[in-house]
């Protein structure tokens, strides 16, 4: 049987090839319609398998919205519960958005019945319309941000019927899983963010990486490296900036300030001159005032950019009373 193992901030990752009704999981998750019938697909071999108890017992909750989601037993399978999710309209489509919730309220049940451990399948594909890659990687994002979250579940099984679907999964999950794994252990993580003033404005980067939206020019300290040195290297690789009055501004170590794991973040006020250009990390790049910051911004950093806006604020106001 073709399976994978990752290791991430104390959870279990799997990514197998094999049979979800088979799944010892304390809960397996079923693409569901909105009336709860289980008449095709993963559905049918689930009520197959467990019976028509789980079908019994879902269609009293009907209707429910799309991207909602039920639990009910789980009759004769191994597992304990069904999480049935709506992840097709009336026309049987689905999509990125709708697995997005689906996945989301999927682990919102996970959080609340403090379930050990969960298995999915590829969400909204088949007759959804969506690829294997497509919902490998909205499923991958949101399982990270439940990380940020709650320690449940603390087994994550991703269950595949064939082969290429299996492969494909895989893909995404070596791209999110394997990269943050060669990064990180299970202490929280030292990074550095940096407020780059140029004149009156700021300089922001738009992240191609998960989570996506505006943000600060930071990322992880290298081992044998200095916060400051980190500070320079990061700025100079995400914003091509040489900066200069580099100065230790503040803290920050909120366990839910990353969606994708816990960081304790030193943040860095720069002075640089010139033209940034986006590098590394960076999709875009700007420069901001405090009146018309972008949207969306992640992490906590508007929180920091409002604290440094109050700060330099005050500065001013001294200086004037000087």
């Amino acid at each position: 049987m073709n399976k994978a193992i990752f290791y991430f901030s104390g959870a279990r990752w799997e990514i197998k090839q094999g049979d979800l009704t088979a799944e010892a999981s304390e809960a397996i998750v079923n693409a569901a319609n909105s009336q709860m019938v289980m008449a095709g697909g993963l559905a049918l071999a689930i009520k197959k398998k467990g019976g028509n108890v789980i079908e019994d017992e879902a269609r009293q909750h009907c209707p429910v919205s799309l991207g909602e989601s039920i639990v009910t037993g789980a009759g004769n399978l191994p597992a304990r519960f069904v999480i049935h999710t709506v992840t097709v309209d009336e026309q049987g489509r689905s999509g990125k958005d709708i697995v997005r919730r689906a996945t989301r309220n999927v682990l919102t049940w996970a959080r609340n019945l403090k379930l050990e451990s969960l298995a999915f399948p590829a969400l909204g594909c088949g007759v959804g319309g969506l690829t294997i890659q497509e919902a490998a990687t909205v499923m991958i994002e949101e399982c990270l941000a439940n990380m940020g979250l709650s320690p449940y579940p603390r087994c994550l099984t991703f269950v595949l019927w064939s082969e290429q679907n299996f492969l494909d999964f895989l893909k995404i999950a070596d791209i999110f899983l394997a990269r943050l794994t060669e990064k990180t252990f299970r202490n929280p993580l030292p990074t550095v963010d940096i407020i780059i003033s140029i004149g009156q404005e700021v300089v922001l980067i738009k992240r191609k990486n998960y989570p996506y939206g505006w943000a600060l020019p930071g990322g992880f300290v290298d081992y044998g490296e200095s916060l400051e040195e980190a500070a320079i290297r990061e700025a100079k690789e995400e914003t091509t900036l040489e900066v200069k009055e580099l100065k230790q501004f503040h803290t920050y170590s909120e366990p839910g300030r990353d969606p994708r794991f816990h960081t304790i973040a030193t943040v860095f006020t720069a002075r640089a001159d010139g033209e940034p250009q986006a590098g590394d990390d960076a999709q875009e790049i700007g420069i901001f005032t405090r009146e018309r910051l972008p949207c969306p911004i992640v992490f906590d950093h508007d929180h920091i950019l409002q604290d440094y806006f109050n700060w330099r604020q005050k500065e001013n106001l001294q200086k004037g009373f000087a």
